[in-house]
């Protein structure tokens, strides 16, 4: 999907001379930064959007500031639910 955005000229100008050749991708990132951190996106899908292994979205995630939203609680259930299909 190709989205659009309108961003006012001078802005986009300062924001093109700033980035430079990454103006788009670093438009994308801040998307998929702020989807995480308000939860409507995944790390998952993070790493889709972004095209990077889950590995590398969770430390794209953490070098731009952005912690985990997984609790000890989720990992716990995780872990139960992998050694319970183990146990079978």
């Amino acid at each position: 999907m190709t989205l659009q955005i309108a961003i006012p000229s001078g802005i986009e100008s300062q924001l093109r001379i700033e980035w430079g050749a990454d103006f788009e991708r670093r438009a994308l990132e801040a998307l998929a930064i702020e989807g995480y951190r308000t939860g409507a996106l995944s790390a998952g899908q993070v790493a889709e959007m972004l095209g990077l292994a889950r590995c590398e979205a969770d430390g794209f995630l953490k070098e731009h500031g952005v912690e985990s939203l997984l609790t000890f609680e989720d990992i716990e259930r995780g872990s139960q639910a992998l050694n319970a299909t183990l146990a079978r």
